[in-house]
């Protein structure tokens, strides 16, 4: 299977499950390596560099958004937010007024010193997307971001990564729902680990 996806694209993955969906998010993630094969990303062939690249790529290049939020619960809004650029080295103070800016951006600035148990699932949701957008990342991977919402939330994320798109954002979205790909500007869908269909809207 060969499959590339240019920047400033805004991609659906579907299909059933089991199609091999997960894998694709996986390896454009760098969280698993091809076992055949290259995998590019801006430029860069990432299939076959060790652990500790494959992280440094991670947090330098890429931006992921999940189902079930992932947040750490003891931290704060902006703590949460500021993560992955810790990991970076970043100065603290320089760090803490990014991320703070950014939980801003996504409309969360009466809530920068709340805990993720404090908050709505949206705006669980939105402490995700502005954590994953921190690190300016090449590419923005999301899996099932509106899964765990009700349909007003998941509207107003959707709207966040339709404005994302418009700013140029690479936006790469898994969904079971057809709604939801209908936000995308590509359509990919998978069976039995093949892509079946490639459609530009």
């Amino acid at each position: 299977m060969s499959l590339a996806i240019q920047a400033g694209e805004y991609v659906s993955i579907m299909g059933p499950s089991g199609c091999g969906k997960s894998t694709m998010l996986n390896l454009l993630g760098c969280l698993d390596r091809p076992t055949s094969g290259q995998y590019h990303l801006g430029g860069q062939d990432v299939s076959q560099l060790d652990d500790d690249a494959l992280s440094t790529i991670r947090g330098a290049r890429l931006g992921f958004i999940f189902q079930s939020y992932n947040l750490i619960q003891q931290l704060t809004v902006v703590e949460n937010v500021e993560v992955p650029l810790y990991y970076q080295g970043r100065p603290e103070d320089a760090s803490r007024a990014l991320a703070a800016a950014y939980a801003e951006r996504v409309g969360l600035a009466d809530r920068l010193n709340h805990k993720p148990f404090e908050l709505s699932g949206g705006q669980q949701q939105r402490v995700a997307i502005a954590r994953a957008l921190v690190n300016d990342p090449l590419v923005i991977l999301a899996d099932e971001p509106t899964g765990n919402l009700d349909s007003a939330a998941g509207v107003e994320i959707l709207k966040i990564f339709d404005g994302l798109h418009e700013q140029g954002k690479t936006i790469i979205l898994v969904t079971h729902d057809e709604t939801i790909s209908r936000h995308a500007h590509r359509a990919i869908r998978l069976r039995d680990g093949e892509v079946e269909s490639d459609v530009r809207k």
